[in-house]
């Protein structure tokens, strides 16, 4: 089969979009490439279909695989459930699956079932995961959410700083790397990264415009004229199928709006990191089969969901950076009709901001702190957990969020395995150079602080802000006419 037929038979498009068919032929043709498309553009279909291709064009006995390298569970679930619904064989290993169900997934995996594999970049630290792999011919790799390979980036992962490692393990596939949001730096950070010299890669970038969607900012001050802004956009489209999201940097912030709102009698979702598992599968499932619903969110919502008539994405608070705020306002308007995106500035608010950034860059001597904890008081700390480490850390702060942000990265850059709740956390190596090199560190928050400070510029630009969205990114731009 042919990828345009593959295309109309198992996905239902009679025609490609943008740069879609080109991305696919180069793949196709062996050639590694980057792909920068705005949210909701289709970068999937660009590794699937060629994933499809090779599954139907394999002789007898060959089972060749495309491993796809996602940092979001909720993400890869997501795909592979609508993949599965489109009668496609594909799967994902990861930490959500219990240790029967990931050996059983291996085992299919060996025996050559699935096109397409969803896993997160530590899954490679797994060697009974490598050893699966070796078994199988590995055509094509596909990283998604690739901003996150980068250091500068506004999501890094420490793992994927080993793709060049990955790649070799799997025999330097033909590799394509994915993503919504990429400065230039991060750009040439990504094919650095992947181990490819840039004359071995060829760069599609769509842009980032998308027309049906109306960028605003309001100045507001104070809650109560917040929730009249808000509650003005609910009513716009209270007659209409469409759904709405507004974010908050903070769950007290949120919780706050939610009983405003619930004065004012608008129905409402809640979703955020602290509600049980079950809970919030429940509340993005709501969200996505019910039309007008609305849901206040912090920014873990929105990592997976492809509903398409999305009106409005509200931000309530300013996010951190201009790549966070760009990613969040993607999920309006997939379906093409014109959406609202409003960002509520309240210069207040940089200070909730600055407090969440210094939460997200301890320094060194906070990394080893927790580090020694962990690694000399660990009856305690499996005994007592996270509350009493806080305790010890910082008594008298208990909304400070370091030991949350040391503890991820902990994990992200093996240092421990186990969980947090309850606590299991097992010291497995020393801590890396990077978490005990203050002059990174200052590097990487004074790279934030740049970060925010463009998107405060956004805020005060009184030309055109998509002009100005450009010229962040490194693009052209075309004002409409």
């Amino acid at each position: 089969m042919t990828p345009s037929q593959i295309l109309e038979h198992r996905f239902g498009h009679t025609s490609f979009r943008g740069p879609q068919a080109a991305v696919i032929d180069r793949v196709m043709d062996g050639g590694h490439a980057v792909v920068i498309m705005p949210t909701g553009g289709g970068k999937s279909l660009c590794y699937q279909i060629p994933a499809l291709v090779h599954a139907a064009h394999a002789s007898p006995g060959e089972s060749p695989l495309t491993l796809v390298l996602s940092p979001l569970i909720a993400l890869m679930k997501d795909q592979v459930d609508a993949l599965r619904a489109k009668g496609i064989e594909a799967a994902f290993i990861n930490s959500s699956l219990s240790r029967q169900e990931r050996e059983s997934r291996y085992r299919q995996v060996s025996k050559g079932r699935f096109s397409l594999l969803y896993v997160t970049p530590e899954r490679f630290r797994k060697p009974e995961f490598i050893d699966v792999l070796a078994k199988r011919d590995i055509r094509l790799l596909a990283v998604d959410e690739a901003h996150c390979i980068s250091e500068w980036g506004h999501d890094f992962r420490p793992d994927y700083t080993r793709l060049r490692e990955f790649r070799g393990i799997v025999n330097n596939p033909t590799t394509i790397a994915l993503t919504a949001t990429a400065t230039p730096d991060v750009q040439t950070d990504i094919v650095r990264q992947l181990g490819l010299a840039p004359d071995d890669v060829e760069m599609f970038h769509e842009g980032i415009d998308r027309p049906n969607l109306s960028l605003s900012v309001d100045e507001v001050w104070g809650d109560e004229e917040k929730v009249d802004r808000m509650i003005d956009i609910f009513r716009k489209y209270e007659n209409s199928s469409g759904s709405g999201i507004v974010y908050f940097t903070l769950i007290r912030t949120l919780d706050a709006f939610s009983e405003k709102l619930r004065q004012r009698g608008v129905p409402h979702y809640c979703y955020h990191g602290k509600l049980e598992r079950r809970q919030r599968r429940r509340i993005q499932s709501n969200f996505m089969e019910n039309s007008g619903s609305l849901v206040l969110a912090t920014p873990a919502f929105g990592m997976g969901i492809d509903k398409e008539d999305i009106r409005f994405v509200v931000h309530a608070e300013i996010p951190g950076s201009m790549e966070s705020w760009y990613q969040e306002i993607g999920r309006a308007g997939r379906d093409g009709e014109p959406s609202d995106c409003v960002l509520l500035y309240e210069e207040s608010d940089l200070t909730t901001q600055m407090e969440f950034m210094r939460w997200s860059n301890p320094d060194s001597q906070f990394y080893e702190r927790v580090y020694d904890l962990l690694a000399h008081e660990s009856e305690q700390v499996q005994a007592f957990g996270l509350e009493w480490m806080r305790e010890r850390l910082h008594a008298r702060q208990k909304h400070d969020h370091r030991l949350e942000t040391v503890l991820q990265m902990l994990d992200r850059h093996a240092v421990v395995e186990g969980e947090w709740e309850p606590m299991s956390l097992e010291v497995i190596s020393e801590l890396p150079p990077q978490l005990m090199d203050q002059d990174r560190l200052d590097e990487k928050l004074k790279r934030d602080q740049q970060k925010l400070y463009a998107l405060v510029q956004f805020v005060r630009h009184e030309g055109d802000r998509k002009a100005f969205i450009h010229e962040y990114f490194g693009l052209p731009y075309t004002p409409e006419v």
